[in-house]
């Protein structure tokens, strides 16, 4: 696989944070996990319950070394998630998204997660009027 970033652009793979100084390519030789700085959410921009799930499972992919602890608050939250939400689409995605997870495919969920970002704003953007009329 080859990934070109630009200078000062960072990459997490597996575990390790690389910043070239320069524009760069990189040929990875071998099965890795990583994450480019363009799809790391920042733990203030988790301001939803989807959001919050997106934020675990990057951890989980960032961080492999607190996987347990954070497959323990992702259960949680996908449950938590399941039972609120009663969209059929949600529920679809949250569901693959556990099964990805199950199988440690977390880059793969991640992906779904962005697809199911605007379903979920469709949901709470009402709300959130509602909120900002009071």
């Amino acid at each position: 696989m080859h990934i070109t970033l630009r200078a000062n652009e960072k990459i997490y793979i597996n575990g390790a944070v690389l910043k070239p100084d320069r524009k760069v390519s990189l040929e990875l030789l071998n099965d890795a996990v990583f994450l480019l700085q363009a799809h790391v959410m920042l733990e203030s921009d988790a301001t939803t319950p989807m959001r919050q799930l997106y934020y675990i499972v990057q951890l989980m992919l960032m961080d492999p070394h607190d996987l347990a602890i954070n497959g323990t608050v992702f259960e949680q939250q996908s449950r938590a998630m399941a039972a609120v939400y009663k969209d059929q689409g949600i529920l679809e995605g949250l569901a693959k998204v556990s099964a990805l997870v199950g199988r440690k495919r977390h880059f793969e969920a991640l992906k779904l997660i962005r697809t199911l970002l605007p379903l979920e704003q469709e949901l709470v953007a009402p709300v959130a009027a509602l909120a900002q009329a009071s």
